[in-house]
């Protein structure tokens, strides 16, 4: 089963990273390239422990639904979504942050098992670990962007002034 590690360190405190990590809205703004939308569960704002999102997205040229849930919620340290319905025989996201004296650093183990057996694993190593890194790539540099800016206020307006000062 193929693993992605990401770090990323992001100058903003660890409350907002998390908030923004969980934040239906900055999600599909990180993901336009793939038309993704939450179609059904939790459509925007913050997701909670128990709570699910349905979304549907285009990737590698297909439209397809994936459904994950989230199943461990550590506030603001921790948080797993796992696939419930989808294309892949499993996925695993684990979401873990940890405060410095800088700001966070944003880790991510995101674990999946592709279907179709054999060519599932040679598909895996030719294009589909690099085409998911890129996805998350993307994904992380946006929460940075808009962490580390004041563009959080537009997609997390509940929290009336930067956690930060």
């Amino acid at each position: 089963m193929p693993r992605i590690e990401l770090k990323t360190v992001i100058k903003a405190h660890i409350s907002l990273v998390f908030d923004l990590s969980r934040s239906i809205d900055l999600h599909q703004n990180s993901t336009k390239h793939t038309n993704e939308q939450a179609v059904a569960g939790r459509v925007s704002g913050l997701i909670k422990m128990g709570e699910s999102v349905t979304w549907r997205a285009r990737h590698l040229g297909f439209y397809q639904k994936l459904t994950s849930k989230i199943t461990a919620f550590n506030a603001p340290h921790h948080f797993t979504d796992e696939m419930q319905k989808g294309i892949f025989k499993s996925i695993s996201h684990e979401h873990h942050f940890i405060k410095t004296t800088e700001g966070t650093i944003m880790t991510d183990y995101f674990d999946y098992e592709s279907p179709f057996g054999l060519l599932g694993k040679l598909i895996d190593k030719v294009f589909l670990k690099q085409y998911m890194t890129n996805f998350l790539l993307l994904r992380n540099a946006t929460i940075k962007e808009f962490a580390e800016s004041d563009k959080w206020r537009k997609i997390v307006p509940e929290i009336k002034k930067s956690p930060f000062k």
